[in-house]
């Protein structure tokens, strides 16, 4: 169950890329529990319903037997696809889940069932734009809270559920996917939503890959095909202990728009070493065009 990495060594672009083929190639060595960095929850649950958490290494591998603990006491492991179905608690209101023995925590937010109640698949908000390569949120109601439940399609492709809920999707482009326009559809069990169109585009890393030295500047050039307009990127450090990014532990910077549409982020050695820097496309959500 190993995937391939984002990118080597200084930039993570997307972490969660390598997750399609953690899932294709079972025999392999899966990732260590260690190594667990992302967790991936639906942005709602419904209470008492299931639901599907993924949590991912720092190369984005679906990452086997990681401990998650919620704020309401619960826990469990994810199983060997890197992913853990669960049962929204009965209480709504905020959720906040933690992978054990790591900072951070990620917010889910509990809806009542009769919040959440559809008797179809319907979608409601869509990234304005999303990446090739990383993951990226569809909100509605009538999801599978299984993932695997869940069929998606993007330009006639089957992309990659990573977790779900009645209330939310999150899933991953297919890997040969190229940049434009493409038409999402997405189906649960017998229930069938409208297709919408998506705008996808690639992100394309331009930087010394060398490791940084101690005091050393060096600048991380982000190339964005498929759109001239100015897009939004965050940065991410992943080994502060390393090299210091400009602007904070997660900075973000819009894209300069045009023909040769780019992002540059500055990082400042600490000590010598590989520094891990992820970026990702970050926005707004719209309702569905169809």
């Amino acid at each position: 169950m190993r995937g391939r990495p984002t990118c080597v060594i200084v930039l993570l672009l997307v972490l969660s890329f390598g997750a399609a083929a953690a899932l294709r190639m079972p025999a392999q060595e899966a990732p260590p529990a260690s190594g667990a960095r992302i967790l991936l929850v639906p942005r709602q649950v419904v209470s008492g319903e299931h639901a599907t958490l993924a949590v991912l290494d720092v190369n984005g591998r679906l990452t086997p037997n990681v401990t998650v603990q919620f704020s309401n006491g619960d826990k469990l492991k994810t199983d060997a696809t890197g992913r853990a179905l669960f049962v929204a608690p009965l209480n709504s209101g905020m959720l906040f889940a933690t992978i054990a023995g790591r900072s951070g925590r990620v917010a889910t937010a509990v809806l009542t069932a009769e919040e959440a109640n559809s008797e179809s698949l319907v979608i409601r908000g869509v990234p304005r734009v999303a990446s090739t390569a990383d993951r990226f949120e569809i909100a509605g109601r009538g999801f599978c809270g299984d993932a695997d439940a869940n069929r998606v399609t993007i330009g006639g492709k089957s992309a990659l559920v990573l977790a779900s809920s009645p209330a939310s999707l999150i899933v991953l482009p297919p890997e040969d996917i190229e940049p434009g326009t493409a038409s999402v559809e997405v189906t649960c069990a017998k229930r069938t939503a409208a297709p919408f169109s998506l705008l996808l585009v690639a992100l394309q890393l331009q930087a010394d890959a060398s490791p940084i030295k101690a005091g050393e500047h060096r600048t991380l050039t982000v190339h964005v095909h498929g759109a001239t307009t100015k897009l939004s990127l965050e940065a991410r450090n992943l080994a502060p202990e390393v090299a210091e990014l400009s602007g904070g532990p997660i900075a973000r910077h819009a894209s300069s728009g045009g023909a040769e549409n780019t992002a540059q982020f500055e990082v400042v050695g600490k000590k010598q070493g590989s520094f891990l820097i992820s970026i990702r496309l970050v926005g707004g959500t719209e309702a569905p065009r169809r």
